[in-house]
């Protein structure tokens, strides 16, 4: 047990698993959904998704992988006791892998627009950085997997731990820095009252409900095992649903604090005359990181490239701590149930990944679109599905509590304990079921 490394702290974990919860899913994803859904009515509905869905869910990821002290493989077999354990597993970790290789690509650009940021506050101006091309996408694609190899390496303690404690505090300094300065900005106000009032006729969209429980699914990294592998190094002694709770808490904060951000900062942009709309439609995704913002930034001047600057280190960062999570799910079930040396698993995969990315990256077109849509709209929440069949019918509910009991010991009549079995058992599976047909038809 104490060969595959714990975490040594409460915050290490929490800033950690937050780390691996707080990525470009928050700080480009919830905003793009919130610019695509009206505003306020999606981060009503989303908060909605986040507490009743995606919590519970993440609760179960937590106990079964602190239970288990294993990879989701390995865990979810154990309790099985079957191959359904062995393939819902293993459907896990390729997804991962997947959503890894287009997410390393996404943080290239990221990366590529740092560097081409940076150069400019030293009146540098190199356009190749910022230019669509299949090199520049897979030269920054390859940096960022080496960073994100080289923290894996370190390990839960030195590496994964080390890194979060860092990365997590700077990022959230980042994010607030820039929303204070774009608050200040001409046509801010109208961001504000877009991002705050809701659009009262949206709320109960069905498509707006079923985005916004898959952003709650993807942002806080559920159905492909980061969560359950990061709790299989949680020290027995933590309370799993308090620490639950601090993660998710942390997730939705970042998420909103992201839209408080991006959407005021589109209506600056309009008002510097940079579009913002599309066919009626505010302007959402790549278009809207890569071309609307830096539009914006262009017209603030000298300030503007250090603005820039620090927006782009932002999402490098936030993409760099989901990144790591993920990387370490196919690595966790190498070293446990292989026998392989960390080094060695984290180069084989980071190989991998490399290669489906480049793949992913020569044949964008076809690709990119395809297995995001794959892995977020349809492995992501059957995943979730599953975890909850795991956890309220197929695992013995004893078990359970017992496992619970480690971190608190009264657990058994605390409010959570009330709700969460027969609400994972029953409400969770039907909802996440209805929705899920629903976004398939």
């Amino acid at each position: 047990m104490a060969a595959r490394g714990l975490f040594t702290s409460r915050i290490g974990f929490i800033l950690a698993a937050a780390g691996s919860a707080v990525g470009l899913g928050n700080i480009w994803g919830f905003p793009t959904k919130v610019a695509e859904n009206g505003g306020a009515a999606f981060v009503l509905m989303y908060l909605c998704m986040a507490f009743l869905l995606a919590y519970p869910v993440l609760m179960a990821e937590l106990i079964i992988g602190r239970a288990k002290r294993a990879n989701m493989i390995d865990a979810l077999r154990s309790i099985s006791g079957n191959a359904f354990g062995t393939i819902t597993g293993s459907v896990g970790a390729i997804t991962v892998i997947f959503i890894l290789a287009f997410y390393s690509i996404v943080a290239g650009w990221m990366l590529s627009h740092l560097v081409d940021a940076l150069l400019s506050v030293i009146t540098v101006d190199i356009p190749w950085f910022t230019a669509d091309s299949s090199v520049r996408s897979l030269i920054f694609m390859v940096i960022f997997l080496i960073v994100t190899a080289v923290v894996v390496n370190g390990g839960v303690s030195g590496g994964i731990e080390k890194w979060s404690v860092r990365l997590m505090p700077t990022l959230l300094i980042l994010i607030v820095s820039l929303i204070v300065y774009v608050s200040f900005q001409n046509g801010a106000l109208e961001g504000w009252r877009v991002f705050l009032i809701p659009d009262v006729e949206r709320v109960l969209s069905p498509d707006l409900m079923i985005d916004a429980m898959g952003q709650a699914f993807f942002s806080m990294s559920l159905g492909v095992g980061t969560m359950l592998v990061y709790g299989s190094y949680i020290q027995s002694q933590e309370s799993l649903p308090k620490l639950g709770a601090s993660v998710a808490l942390v997730d939705i904060g970042v998420a909103i604090l992201a839209g408080m951000l991006i959407i005021p900062a589109m209506y600056v942009a309009l008002a510097n005359g940079v579009e913002i709309f599309s066919e009626g439609k505010l302007i959402e995704g790549p278009t809207l990181i890569f071309q609307v913002l830096p539009s914006l930034f262009t017209t603030m001047g000298v300030v503007g490239t250090v603005v820039a600057s620090a927006f782009f280190l932002l999402m490098s960062i936030a993409a760099l701590t989901s990144s790591i999570s993920m990387l370490e799910v196919p690595v966790a079930f190498l070293v446990d149930n292989k026998g392989m040396r960390r080094k060695k698993a984290t180069i084989i995969l980071t190989i991998l990944v490399f290669v489906l990315s480049a793949t992913i990256v020569l044949n964008f077109e076809l690709l990119f679109g395809l297995v995001i849509t794959v892995t977020n709209q349809y492995s992501q929440p059957l995943l979730g599905l599953v975890l909850c069949i795991f956890a309220g019918w197929i695992w013995r509910r004893n078990e359970i509590l017992d496992e619970l009991k480690q971190g608190s010991a009264d657990i058994e009549n605390s409010l959570f304990w009330k709700i969460w079995p027969w609400y994972v058992k029953f409400v969770c599976p039907v909802v996440i079921a209805t929705m899920f047909y629903r976004s398939i038809m």
